[in-house]
């Protein structure tokens, strides 16, 4: 049995050696850390090539057309995705043929079961959670799932099916390797079936729990949110690195509920401060948290997908969980994530903050709460820098405001913050967020390079000293327009408000728009003001 903190590998590397032309694996052999192998390949006319954690060896001698017949003759028939395993281990071989079909080139992929290599995600996995994995290959997600199944069968003792397209999460062979304990294995004839072999585990074998490697077509994505809808708890994996990746898939974005294009009214445009045209989710994410798994130790985790998912449509940057093994237990760094409220429909921002709302307050808190509220917006005093940093280091933004004794606050929604920090390479792409921003009036500072110099100049020139005028000017010129709203509402044909830098103004106009109301900038700097009026009124 495997205790909790304890961590065996089983790797039959000896079966694998014994497949491969003895030259092959002797030259292997000779490497004292050959242990660590991940992947030997070998193509006709070309040394044979491994590779390590720390890169590749490539051999003095070249392989021919006797190495490469050798190795097909203990091996079984390659699949429709030419892949093939050896028998009782979870080794992988796939072919490169030629025009003609004959085999040119050879991909031997090292198969590990990693007892207790899900500790960083046990948690999520023993809670019933959805899982899908994302990683680059060779990275471990197929180790994970090993691993996970076999959690599931044998600890949690749940009913498990492995749907095993390739064979190789539990070996090729017709008995299951013990690396997936007691759960139950269901083989795939071809790649194409993978989708209704999903639907059919679920139809005809009662299981609390399925597991799946390489999602990678629109019939899968659709099969797997089908099986979680009946309450089946799913681990999968798919193809790519972050959810961002997923996202821009076409196809794999239905596992996080799909993007749809949707046309908005005038009003609801205006009400949202956005476009007419945004992207939206269509759906429920399927799964209940994605891990990017950066290596063998350390892990992005995404919880609340859908909120992540709208977060990211509408132009924030996400900051993941970071969960980092340290012995027998994980070390977990809170990452700044973008959370919109699902109960929120205010369209661009998340957090209900008097500023979102404009001037909305004194519909029904009076007039005096909204100047509370901005006075101690989450407890923040006015002499400390609020950044929403997009595409800028927050370690560098850190040691700066340290270094230089700035008081500093990384918000993670750009409408709590007193300026927008970002890269010119950043600001030229002009994405949703960046274009909304701009649309609210929130100052917007472009450096020219992700550099510590660049960061700690503009901290030299955001110091707070005079920060209280600033604020308590914006303060007061928020609360006239308040006071010029009530009095047009109430009859009064036209207002003009006093002389204003062009920062307040956008906010003075965004007032005037939430409540139908016209309003036009006059004059010229410095005494350029704005004037509202109704519409049955004039100025």
């Amino acid at each position: 049995m495997v205790e909790a903190n304890e961590e065996v590998l089983i790797d039959d590397l000896g079966l694998l050696f014994a497949v491969l032309p003895t030259h092959v694996s002797e030259w292997i052999i000779s490497f004292e850390n050959y242990i660590d192998l991940l992947e030997v390949s070998m193509d006709l006319g070309r040394p044979a090539r491994c590779w390590f954690p720390e890169g590749d060896i490539i051999a003095n001698k070249e392989i021919t057309r006797e190495d490469i017949n050798l190795v097909l003759s203990k091996l079984k028939s390659f699949g429709d995705d030419n892949r093939a395993g050896i028998d009782r281990t979870l080794h992988r071989v796939s072919c490169m043929r030629n025009r003609n079909g004959d085999v040119v080139g050879l991909s031997c992929r090292v198969g590990r079961a990693v007892f207790g290599a899900i500790k960083v995600i046990e948690d999520l996995i023993l809670d019933g959670k959805s899982v899908l994995l994302l990683g680059r290959p060779g990275v471990g997600k197929t180790t994970m799932l090993r691993e996970v199944a076999r959690t599931l069968a044998d600890k949690a003792g749940k009913r498990v099916i492995v749907v095993d397209t390739s064979n190789e999460i539990a070996g090729d062979s017709d008995i299951p390797h013990s690396a997936i304990g007691l759960a139950r294995r269901m083989q795939v004839k071809s790649p194409i079936h993978q989708h209704s072999v999903m639907i059919e585990a679920v139809e005809n074998h009662m299981p609390q729990a399925i597991v799946i490697d390489e999602m990678g077509t629109e019939q899968e994505a659709l099969a797997a949110r089908s099986i979680a809808e009946k309450g089946v708890q799913l681990i999968a994996t798919a193809h790519g690195n972050t959810m961002d990746n997923l996202i821009m898939n076409p196809t794999l974005c239905e596992l996080l509920g799909g993007i749809q294009s949707v046309v908005l009214g005038d009003e609801e445009a205006r009400r949202r401060g956005s476009r007419k045209t945004i992207l939206e989710r269509k759906a429920p994410a399927t799964f209940d948290a994605l891990v990017e798994i950066q290596d063998w130790h350390t892990i992005a985790l995404h919880i609340d997908l859908s909120d992540k998912v709208d977060a990211l449509l509408r132009g924030f940057s996400v900051s993941p969980e970071i969960r980092t093994m340290n012995g027998a237990e994980f070390v977990t760094t809170e990452g700044d994530s973008v959370r919109l409220n699902s109960s929120n429909n205010d369209g661009f921002f998340s957090k209900k903050s008097s500023r979102a709302n404009g001037i909305k307050s004194i519909a029904s808190n009076g007039y005096n709460q909204r100047s509370s509220n901005m006075n101690n917006r989450n407890g923040v005093k006015f002499n400390t820098l609020r950044v929403f940093p997009y595409g800028v280091s927050r370690e560098r933004l850190i040691n700066g405001a340290n270094n230089l004794g700035v008081e500093l606050d990384m918000v993670s929604n750009a409408i709590d913050s007193d300026t927008i920090l970002t890269t010119k390479a950043q600001y030229k792409k002009k994405s949703e967020m960046i274009r909304l921003a701009q649309e609210k009036g929130i100052p917007i500072y472009v450096l020219r390079r992700n550099t510590q110099a660049q960061i700690d100049w503009f901290l030299k020139g955001s110091r707070y000293s005079d920060s209280n005028n600033r604020m308590e000017k914006t303060e007061q010129a928020l609360e006239e327009a308040e006071s010029a709203v009530l009095e047009v509402l109430n009859g009064e044909e036209s207002v003009e408000l006093t002389p204003q830098t062009s920062y307040i103004r956008r906010l003075q106009h965004l007032a005037a728009d939430r409540y139908n109301i016209n309003s036009v900038s006059m004059g010229k700097d410095p005494n350029r003001r704005v004037i509202f009026w109704s519409n049955n009124g004039g100025f």
